[in-house]
């Protein structure tokens, strides 16, 4: 198979061993990636390209394997077919490193000019000295990470890409960069914009491609491969490619309880002189990221945020709402000395933020019983109410009988065993759940210790069972 590359623009950038290479394949034999380059015509009419592909496939990868599907089945009969790229073959053109790879075809190289001999000349840089990367517009998030350029960006052939591009970089105001297009024909175009206005002034096609002398801040690498590898699982993945937002609901709360097990874990972990807590915690804190990523990669399809305006959204915030960290000094400037009063800030920031008429807007109605009155009676506390202290809560009368059936009176005894555990320092809901974990533990243990002896625990009697639970004793291997 003779793979010859057509050069960055028209015929007339065509090398001499190029035209050599098209006049010695029969036009039957002759392929054309795409009719769309200036330089197709020199292969000659009616030849058959892959067009129709890209607009069948669903993903681009479908097209280059269609492709070389193609090739190797019009070489297989021992006649040479020629292959005809954009560009110089090895420069950005996935269908030929594919054919390369392949061991079902012999394949020959016919090196053309490329598009990036003339960017650098329009630019008018060493690409060598200055030490740029060459990088694909399509995988930018990807294969610039980490990066703060010199970078040339090919392929930047649609808008939604230029977005993907501009998203993927906190770049400061005043930031700027340079756009190629159509290098090397009459209509040829370098101007450097505003980052900002990058999927807004241009008009991006096949020949466009960008030059970007540093960025403001290098794409967080593992990050930008993560949620590429959910983007794919989306593609490729039949479950992935069936979830929605309220089906992953489920997996959402799975995934964070499993992290707060991990963390209570640690004191364990540590007492035990083991770092393998962390390891644990680590392992579930990427579980929940996985739920992140995938919720904004849904609303990207859909065109209402991304992954990137999610974390740009929590960073505002943050700092919005740490004025005594992130604000000015001096005269006027918001002091926060304590907690209480960086809490009490919050509030008031959050309120005004929100135009809430209240500080209760905006607790979650569906949270657990404990975490919500937690809530209610840690924003009364923040100006400086007692929930408690018969001001109108009802505060008055607690429960004088052990056994509590009334609903208000028992609402009134764990409103009251919450105010004393938030003022001494304790969540309800860890506490709770520790003890709830601890008990489940001595229980297993009891189990066992029956068991050792050869009972089921579910056939003894109360005492019985009563004497196995004094005694025993769990491992913390209980849990699963």
């Amino acid at each position: 198979m003779l793979v010859v590359g057509l050069g960055p623009a028209g015929p007339d950038q065509l090398t001499v061993a190029a035209v050599a290479a098209i006049g010695r394949v029969p036009p039957g034999r002759r392929f054309l990636r795409t009719t769309r380059h200036p330089a197709a015509v020199a292969v000659g009419e009616g030849i058959a390209s892959f067009d129709r592909m890209y607009e069948r496939a669903d993903t681009i990868d479908e097209v280059y394997v269609g492709i070389v599907d193609a090739l190797v089945g019009a070489a297989a009969d021992g006649s040479e077919v020629l292959y005809a790229v954009p560009g110089s073959p090895l420069v950005a053109e996935h269908t030929v490193e594919l054919l390369l790879a392949d061991p079902r075809v012999t394949v020959e190289l016919v090196p053309g000019m490329s598009f990036t001999d003339l960017a650098w000349a329009r630019l008018g840089v060493d690409p060598v000295a200055i030490g740029a990367r060459l990088v694909d517009g399509h995988r930018f998030g990807v294969e610039a990470a980490g990066e703060r350029g010199p970078m040339l960006v090919a392929q930047c052939d649609s808008k939604a890409v230029l977005s993907d591009i501009k998203l993927a970089v906190d770049a400061s105001p005043g930031a700027e960069v340079v756009v190629l297009s159509r290098l090397g024909l009459e209509n040829e175009s370098v101007r450097t914009v505003a980052w900002d206005d990058l999927d807004r002034e241009v008009e991006p096609d096949h020949l466009t491609s960008l030059f970007v002398p540093i960025m403001a801040a290098p794409v967080a690498g593992e990050v930008a491969r993560f949620a590429e590898l959910v983007r794919t699982l989306r593609e490729r993945c039949p479950w992935d490619r069936e979830q929605t937002h309220a089906s992953l609901t489920r997996h959402l709360l799975e995934e964070t309880y499993e992290v707060l097990e991990a963390i209570g874990a640690l004191d364990a972990a540590a007492d035990d002189g083991a770092v393998s807590g962390f390891d644990h915690l680590e392992e579930e804190l990427g579980d929940l990221l996985f739920q992140v990523v995938f919720h904004a990669t849904l609303a990207a399809e859909e065109g209402r945020f991304t992954l990137a305006d999610v974390a740009r959204g929590i960073h505002d915030k943050l700092v919005h709402r740490h004025p005594h960290v992130f604000g000015p000094k001096g005269d006027g400037a918001v002091v926060a000395e304590t907690t209480g009063q960086v809490i009490e800030n919050w509030e008031r920031i959050k309120k005004a933020e929100k135009g809430r008429t209240s500080m209760m807007d905006g607790i979650a109605a569906d949270l657990p019983s404990l975490l919500y009155a937690h809530k209610v009676q840690r924003k009364a506390h923040s100006v400086g109410l007692d929930p408690v202290a018969g001001d109108g809560v009802g505060g008055s009368a607690a429960p004088a009988a052990s056994a509590v059936s009334d609903m208000e009176a028992a609402g009134q005894l764990l409103f009251e065993a919450v105010d004393r555990l938030r003022r001494g320092g304790v969540d309800p809901e860890a506490a709770l759940r520790a003890t709830a974990a601890r008990y489940r533990d001595r229980f297993v243990a009891t189990e066992r210790a029956a068991a050792d002896r050869g009972f089921d625990l579910g056939t003894l009697d109360p005492a019985t069972v009563t004497g196995l639970w004094r005694f025993a004793k769990p491992t913390g291997n209980e849990r699963v």
